[in-house]
């Protein structure tokens, strides 16, 4: 049995489904999700499913999830007067950053083509996704979560920190906030670290793990890590570019 991770898939589905061949995934090993499956690529409700059919993997919530969640319940309602007026400021000005600067039009096309049925299952998906996760993996400690502990303090429970500083504030990397415990992250592109000497591949210091890859960049790849052996995989661009 082994354990992977990945982030930041944000709807690349054909570099999604070249990762599971690189990894050989079998039943009886683990995947988790860090979260942005959704938006930027073309096809994220399409990985979404194939996530959701998958009893092996363990899907995370990330900012771009938590952005879609309410709009994608509006979308799911009958449109009328009456559910139009229920909006308000907030709301709209949310759907517009999500749909138009955030990526979220990809995903609100794909959505509207599906029926209520799957519509629904998906809202329901979203909904029980975990905001972190503790592991124990070939002795050594983890903790999994989308962006990181905002306003890190040692002594601050796990189950104290709000959405916003879990999937959203970026952590500090020149800072070792466990001892023995690793912080496995995602929403970063390592090519945006700063004195990072490997942009766009899997980035590690001060027991940081940081796994986006800038997957939906032009120059960017789909990173995972089996966290067994500390092993690294990726798929390129020219991976997709190039099948046949």
């Amino acid at each position: 049995m082994s354990t992977y991770v990945v982030a930041d898939i944000h709807g690349e589905y054909d570099f999604f489904m070249k990762m599971l061949q690189k990894l050989n995934l079998r039943d009886t090993d683990h995947l988790y999700i860090l979260g942005d499956v959704l938006d930027r690529g073309p096809a994220p409700l399409k990985t979404l499913l194939k996530l959701m059919e998958m009893p092996n993997v363990t899907c995370m919530l990330g900012n771009h999830e938590l952005m879609a969640l309410k709009c994608l319940e509006f979308l799911s309602r009958e449109i009328t007067e009456e559910s139009i007026g229920d909006l308000g400021l907030d709301f709209l000005e949310g759907f517009l950053v999500w749909a138009h600067y955030n990526g979220g039009q990809v995903t609100i096309n794909e959505f509207i083509k599906l029926d209520r049925e799957t519509r629904e299952e998906i809202i329901a998906f979203l909904k029980e996704l975990t905001v972190y996760q503790e592991l124990t993996v070939g002795g050594k400690e983890y903790l999994l979560v989308h962006a990181g502990l905002g306003n890190f303090r040692p002594n601050k429970a796990l189950d104290e920190y709000t959405l916003e500083e879990l999937v959203w504030e970026r952590p500090d990397y020149n800072r070792k906030y466990f001892r023995k415990k690793y912080v496995v992250t995602g929403h970063t592109p390592t090519q945006t670290i700063e004195d990072n000497p490997r942009p766009g591949y899997i980035f590690r210091k001060n027991n940081h793990i940081v796994i986006d890859c800038g997957c939906h960049w032009e120059d960017g790849r789909l990173g995972a890590i089996c966290l067994d052996t500390g092993e690294e995989f990726y798929v390129e661009r020219n991976e997709i570019d190039n099948k046949e």
